[in-house]
């Protein structure tokens, strides 16, 4: 795929024409750019001079742009915090076309506004744990059949997928694999049974948090689902970046339940092995531990 199939899919959608296109950061897996607006015909969502934030990939999976898309619509439909604006998508020729953010610095009031703003997102209503799409999230492809209780959905849906993909790989050794197993087998052990289904961001760590130049907090890129509010808190955990007073102002507008500190690395299992199957070695130790807890 060259460069102007995407681009010129972004201009006719967007009803303008692009100028000083560059690459900025946008993870370990999307070409991202920003845009600027040359000339926009009637009708149009942005304004000459205005930027654009493009995601863009060679091979990505099966509807991963329209899926991402998705996504953030969903999550902008709880009115909870702010997500950027869906300008155009396709998966062919893939491409994500966003409202640009530009950022600022982050500090207590964001801190303690992004913990109300999660509160409120999660207590806002899902239809089950999954997708009702049944569309899979992330560069790995995970599935997301709509499940009924949390353990169900955790276990078939991330514990034993991402122990096949881990095996199929050799990521992990084969006694690891059993563990993950074992463990998928024995989750109603760690959480209470009656917990109901958020919407959840689903890759919430900082980088995915974005604070613009009026201290307003935005989160862009998910693998959105219908999952235990506590994941996305632990994902937060995983990695830092997050003010304490975010998960003060959180547990105060939303109380955690009673041993949720006890689940955290339950809930940062999954993403250490999908990091163990991506990125190597280093993220072996971590997944040992955080198994060895709940074994």
């Amino acid at each position: 795929m060259t460069e102007s199939l995407w681009q010129a899919a972004a201009e006719q959608k967007l009803k303008v024409r692009f100028t000083n296109l560059r690459q900025v950061g946008g993870g370990d897996f999307a070409q991202s750019w920003c845009a600027e607006i040359a000339s926009s015909e009637q009708g149009a969502a942005v304004e000459v001079g205005d930027k654009v934030f493009v995601k863009t990939h060679d091979n990505p999976p099966a509807q991963h742009f329209s899926t991402e898309g998705r996504g953030l619509r969903w999550l902008k439909e709880a009115g909870a915090v702010a997500i950027p604006t869906v300008l155009g998508v396709s998966d062919d020729p893939p491409y994500l076309a966003l409202e640009w953010i530009d950022e600022g610095a982050r500090n207590v009031d964001s801190e303690s506004a992004l913990g109300a703003s999660l509160a409120t997102l999660h207590r806002f209503p899902c239809a089950c744990f999954g997708r009702e799409d049944k569309r899979t999230t992330g560069s790995l492809g995970l599935p997301n059949e709509p499940r009924d209780t949390w353990a169900e959905f955790y276990s078939t849906q991330r514990l034993l997928p991402l122990a096949r993909i881990a095996s199929d790989r050799q990521a992990l050794s084969e006694s690891m694999i059993h563990r993950i197993k074992s463990l998928a087998a024995r989750l109603e052990e760690f959480t209470e049974l009656d917990v109901q289904p958020s919407r959840l961001h689903g890759d919430l760590w900082a980088g995915n948090r974005l604070v613009d130049c009026h201290g307003v907090n935005w989160l862009i890129d998910p693998a959105c689902h219908g999952g235990h509010r506590e994941f996305d808190l632990a994902m937060m955990q995983l990695f830092g970046g997050y003010g304490q007073r975010c998960f003060d102002v959180y547990n105060e507008q939303f109380a955690l339940v009673d041993g949720w500190q006890n689940r955290v690395q339950l809930h940062q299992l999954a993403p250490l092995i999908v990091h163990a199957i991506k990125f190597g070695r280093s993220y072996v130790a971590p997944t040992d531990e955080a198994l060895s807890k709940y074994e």
